[in-house]
């Protein structure tokens, strides 16, 4: 959700009967079309889910910034201490 020019990816689904089709690159392709007035986005994914960091970083253009684990958490809270997640954000051009 776009507030200014930051946007948070809160949530991007796609049904695992319709991965490897391109259809979650279209529709992130589509959000950014949307709202050009976004200069930076962020998402995080818990650290395990390989296939959601392949997918930001080399498909969409993300950089993990952020490893949020026990000795380094989450300052925003909203995750417990056993909780592992990458922070990712990208810069438009």
């Amino acid at each position: 959700m776009p507030n200014g020019d930051k946007g948070d990816l809160e949530l991007l689904f796609v049904s695992p009967k319709a991965h490897s089709k391109g259809i979650g690159y279209a529709a992130w392709c589509a959000v950014e079309k949307m709202h050009p007035e976004v200069k930076v986005w962020e998402t995080c994914t818990p650290y395990f889910e390989t296939r959601n960091i392949h997918f930001y970083v080399n498909r969409c253009g993300f950089h993990i910034v952020e490893f949020f684990n026990s000795h380094h958490p989450d300052p925003n809270g909203g995750n417990d201490a056993e909780d592992e997640f990458f922070r990712f954000e990208k810069i438009m051009k």
